[in-house]
């Protein structure tokens, strides 16, 4: 029987939700799409597409430090974005947190996101490092 193992990087608001994280399985994490929410549910940096990116990525580094991982085991993200507007500056971000080979990456134009001033969601798949 394989078990899905939920990645809980401590924080308390995630309590409340029918959702993990992250959680591994086969050796591969999946970490949940995440917007640049705070502790109180609020945006952070509205109406900044970059800055809501690094938050996230910051945080996407608390999921993969649970998991036993680094941003170099990260395989693959999805971007959700509502505009395209500054999007390009992502691309800085990223080079921020990621490095060569950077992981697979998809952007999808969205409509609208779950939170309200929500810019930019992204979720991602890592590779689990063997021990």
């Amino acid at each position: 029987m394989i078990i899905n193992t939920k990645i809980d990087p401590g924080w308390q608001h995630f309590a409340k939700y029918t959702f993990s994280p992250g959680v591994v399985r086969d050796g591969w994490l999946y970490i949940s799409g995440s917007t640049a929410s705070g502790e109180d549910g609020a945006i952070v940096h509205p109406d900044d597409i970059a800055g809501q990116t690094d938050y996230i990525l910051a945080r996407m580094g608390e999921v993969l430090e649970a998991a036993g991982c680094t941003y170099a085991d990260v395989v693959m993200t999805t971007d959700y974005i509502t505009t395209t507007d500054g999007y390009r500056e992502t691309g800085a971000v990223r080079k921020k947190y990621f490095k060569e080979p950077y992981p697979a990456s998809t952007g999808v134009i969205v409509a609208a996101l779950l939170r309200p001033g929500a810019l930019i969601e992204i979720d991602a798949v890592a590779k689990v490092p063997e021990k």
